[in-house]
């Protein structure tokens, strides 16, 4: 079964157990996914999922930061429990030591020298981190950090 059904199956036991945020959460998962999969105009595969599913966490964080900033802790809890509901979906995140091994390896490879070379370097890194959970400004401040 691939990860959108199991968002489908999980959705029904949500509703069947009257579960209303994760109901309300997985509800959106699957609209978002939807939309994704008219857009690309074929069935998604788990690493299309995937991505939909990173990209909504996101978008979620930066709720979070925005609530968090003006003050309403009600609506950023709400925003932090749908985060922990999608992350279940997605694989493990890299541990810090693994980030900073590919980093270093990613800098070895492509020769890089210099901040200049940040770009080639971010490349080469989320390619090798492609299917895996990784914020973009976490690995482009420790990219920053081993080229200066």
């Amino acid at each position: 079964m691939g990860l959108s059904e199991q968002i489908v199956v999980d959705l029904n036991d949500a509703m069947k157990s009257r579960d209303t945020v994760r109901t309300g959460t997985l509800r959106m998962v699957k609209a978002a996914l939807m939309n994704r999969k008219i857009e690309a105009g074929h069935e998604l595969a788990d690493p299309e999922v995937l991505s939909v599913l990173a990209y909504l966490i996101k978008q979620r964080k930066d709720s979070v930061e925005q609530y968090t900033q003006g003050g309403r802790m009600e609506l950023a809890s709400k925003e932090e429990a749908e985060i922990k509901i999608i992350e279940t979906y997605l694989p493990p995140a890299l541990s810090d030591a693994e980030l900073d091994r590919i980093v270093t390896e990613s800098i070895a490879d492509s020769g890089a020298t210099s901040i200049k070379d940040l770009g080639k370097v971010m490349k080469s890194v989320m390619a090798k981190m492609s299917g895996q959970t990784v914020d973009g400004k976490v690995v482009s401040e420790l990219v920053r950090s081993k080229l200066t």
